[in-house]
């Protein structure tokens, strides 16, 4: 079965302030061998030289023995987390909750299977700013009880007020 034939979850609901977009939910088998691939991972400069002038990005895995995610300090501070480490409610505590129930079934079924799968949603802060947040992740390593899972936040340089809509051209 082809990396994308098996689709789970597809697009949410979630948005970002009113209308900026529709928030994406994926998730596909992880079929390593032939999912799409442009280079070697260290080589790899898919992004572009310009990326981090639009956003942040930051790596983030997770111990499926125990179930505690491990963030780096941006995401962390993004999140409003005392600790890198934390359990998947506790990080999403934060996301719009609109959002909450499409990204535990992600993470639900990337616990079950080899699975890639993306996400994005906003994170509301205290000031009422919403900061769109992009997550790709895969599961690997299952043998029975153990498993982990990897990933990557990217966090664009901006913020939208928790009334902000966008209004299609």
């Amino acid at each position: 079965m082809g990396c994308l034939s098996r689709q789970i979850l597809q697009h949410g609901e979630g948005r970002y302030g009113s209308d900026l977009g529709t928030a994406l939910f994926k998730i596909a088998n992880a079929d390593l061998a032939t999912s799409f691939s442009v280079g070697d991972a260290e080589g790899d400069r898919f992004l572009g030289q310009n990326a981090c002038r639009f956003g942040a990005s930051e790596d983030w895995t997770g111990d499926l023995t125990n179930g505690l995610l491990t963030l780096g300090s941006r995401a962390r501070q993004l999140h409003g987390l005392d600790s890198h480490e934390c359990g998947l409610l506790t990080m999403m505590r934060c996301y719009d909750a609109a959002d909450r129930g499409h990204i535990l079934r992600l993470f639900e079924q990337a616990a079950t299977e080899p699975s890639r799968f993306c996400y994005s949603t906003t994170i509301l802060s205290p000031e009422n700013q919403r900061q769109p947040v992009f997550c790709i992740g895969e599961s690997t390593g299952f043998d029975g009880t153990r498993g982990t899972m990897v990933g990557l936040f990217i966090f664009p340089r901006f913020q939208l007020p928790t009334a902000a809509s966008v209004t299609p051209l």
